[in-house]
């Protein structure tokens, strides 16, 4: 008898698979924990992209003085 895991925000049970593979909230609670997270990728000048997490890294990343306030 296999005893199915509880999710950690809203107390549902969920699926065997989701808690094998780490996680420990429901499909429901997992999806809007993702759509609260925002992020964005930017091409730098003759260089990589960027993983930009935070506004004001990116309102600060071409200047050529520094950070803007």
């Amino acid at each position: 008898m296999k005893i199915k895991p509880i999710c950690k925000s809203c107390g549902v049970e969920y699926s065997i698979k989701r808690k094998a593979i780490g996680y420990d909230v429901c499909l429901s609670c997992g999806d809007k924990v993702a759509q609260s997270k925002k992020h964005t990728v930017v091409p730098m000048h003759k260089s990589n992209y960027m993983l930009i997490t935070d506004l004001s890294l990116l309102k600060g990343i071409n200047n050529k003085g520094g950070l803007v306030k």
